[in-house]
């Protein structure tokens, strides 16, 4: 019988792992959607498509972390807070003792929430969710109480320039700091000890200690991780802003936790995908830019927003 000339075709496509490779072929529908319907609303003009990117260089950051947290089975609900807090504790910083001091504030800020929300779930063995989302209400408190709810302004545009407000010719500096740390990110994941280490603890926890992993020590670099990568992301802001504020960064988990598993990412551990991550949060920043141009409300966003958690949970699966 002869062989039908489309059959390497077929062949091709029962092999494709759709799951795997779904945000990738949702990024490119969505976008050819917006497209065709919102062309006429300025869609596709580069002002626009540049605006996304700088939308969601901060979401890709903070993505990049909790690629690692989520692949390591573990997860951090209080990024947004974190992020919140450096932007004002830099801000302040910034003000009074200048420039160095201030970026190292508010990386120290990231470094202390991680590093505590890592010790009491690698050590004391408290969920992650639980610590975390403790985490996220205490950091809000300071954020709010140390500046009596205000805004922090902040008048040193060399910080500004270099964290959020630059640009390298026409590519803004938003999406030079993204690429860097996700490029880094994605060559930890797949090509070092430490992504392989992560991977086999989110895996399979005991067979992953057995092994010799540091299983402990896994949960607390990765939670550390995530809370310095929320720091910076919240200095983004503040650059980008010329502000800090404590609401800078508010909901900012809920998009960082769909652009990791829409990317995907397992939600049950073993398997972290830091480029997916990326185009998982250009995926949301895409949805959040077409729905503005399309004239829905806040809450409307808010309603599609939540549908596309509940699809990143459907999405998921266990390895």
């Amino acid at each position: 019988m002869t062989k039908s000339p489309f059959a390497p075709a077929f062949d091709l496509l029962k092999r494709f792992e759709w799951q795997k490779n779904i945000i990738y072929i949702g990024f490119v529908a969505v976008f050819i959607l917006f497209a065709i319907t919102l062309g006429d609303s300025g869609f596709t003009h580069p002002n626009n498509l540049l605006n996304i990117f700088r939308q969601v260089a901060t979401i890709s950051i903070m993505a990049v972390a909790m690629t690692f947290v989520i692949a390591a089975a573990e997860i951090d609900l209080s990024i947004g807070s974190v992020a919140g807090l450096s932007s004002v504790v830099t801000a302040m910083t910034l003000n009074s003792f200048g420039l160095v001091p201030g970026i190292l504030a508010g990386l120290l800020v990231g470094a202390v929430a991680g590093a505590i929300s890592g010790g009491l779930v690698a050590w004391l063995k408290v969920p992650s969710f639980l610590v975390t989302l403790g985490m996220l209400g205490l950091v809000v408190g300071v954020a709010r109480w140390i500046t009596a709810s205000a805004p922090v302004p902040i008048q040193d545009m060399n910080y500004v320039a270099i964290f959020g407000g630059g640009e390298f010719g026409p590519i803004p500096g938003l999406l030079v700091w993204a690429i860097l740390i996700v490029a880094a990110g994605a060559v930890v994941m797949n090509k070092t000890k430490f992504g392989r280490h992560v991977r086999a603890t989110g895996g399979n926890l005991v067979a992953a200690g057995y092994t010799g992993v540091n299983t402990a020590k896994v949960k607390f670099m990765v939670l550390l991780m995530s809370g310095v990568f929320a720091a910076f992301a919240g200095m983004l802001y503040a650059g980008r802003l010329q502000s800090g504020r404590f609401q800078w960064g508010t909901g900012d988990e809920l998009s960082v936790i769909a652009a990791v598993i829409l990317g995907g990412t397992s939600l049950f551990g073993g398997r972290g995908q830091v480029i997916g991550s990326l185009f998982g949060a250009l995926f949301v920043g895409l949805i959040n830019n077409g729905l503005i141009l399309a004239g829905l409300d806040v809450s409307q966003q808010q309603v599609v927003r939540g549908a596309i958690i509940i699809l990143a949970v459907a999405l998921s699966r266990k390895k």
